[in-house]
């Protein structure tokens, strides 16, 4: 497995280096002894599967406050998904940025996305899975999210927004989110 750096300390894009044969090809998708190298210490607590229907479909921007934060690895298993994690580390040099990449199967990329990070994706074709490794159980009391337009952020998504969950669409803004978790910068 390939660690490439983003231009944000911490986001990593992680890169499987399938084999292929007459059969077909093979990839390791997850080898903790791997991990353990670029940092992951905790083990994996939890394993998710989302299915999004609708092209242009938007999920988050959704995080888990302390003591539950949590680092995330992000694998698109079918269709296609521009993925994204914004830095919220309030006294990061990063604070703000977003970093984007396209997950697709056939590229073998997921995204390791540290704790302190708030993860949503764009669905770029229908009935896209993405397949989510988690270091913290989902605890309903500590999660959070920011909007997925929110100015001060400004990611620029590829399609128009189609489709979105009651919830993520009632997000503030993240202003809003720091006040909620204290986390405003000094």
């Amino acid at each position: 497995m390939k660690r490439i750096s983003t231009e944000i300390e911490g986001l990593y894009v992680l890169e499987s280096e399938p084999v292929s044969d007459h059969r077909g090809r093979f990839a390791r998708l997850f080898c903790a002894r791997e991990l353990a190298e670029i940092g992951l210490e905790k083990p994996i607590a939890q394993i998710n599967l989302s299915l999004t229907r609708a092209k242009g479909a938007i999920r988050g921007m959704h995080f888990q406050n302390p003591p539950h934060a949590e680092l995330k690895i992000i694998r698109c298993i079918r269709g296609a998904c521009f993925d994204v994690a914004v830095d919220l580390r309030p006294h990061s040099p990063s604070y703000l940025k977003w970093h984007a990449e396209i997950l697709t199967p056939d590229n073998f990329r997921a995204m390791y996305i540290p704790e302190g990070f708030a993860h949503g994706f764009q669905a770029l074709e229908p009935d896209t899975e993405l397949l989510y490794c988690h270091t913290e159980y989902y605890v309903p009391e500590s999660e959070d999210g920011v909007r997925f337009d929110d100015p001060a952020i400004a990611i620029v998504w590829p399609l128009p927004v189609t489709d979105m969950s009651t919830r993520d669409m009632q997000f503030k803004n993240i202003s809003d989110a720091c006040k909620r978790t204290n986390n405003a910068p000094d």
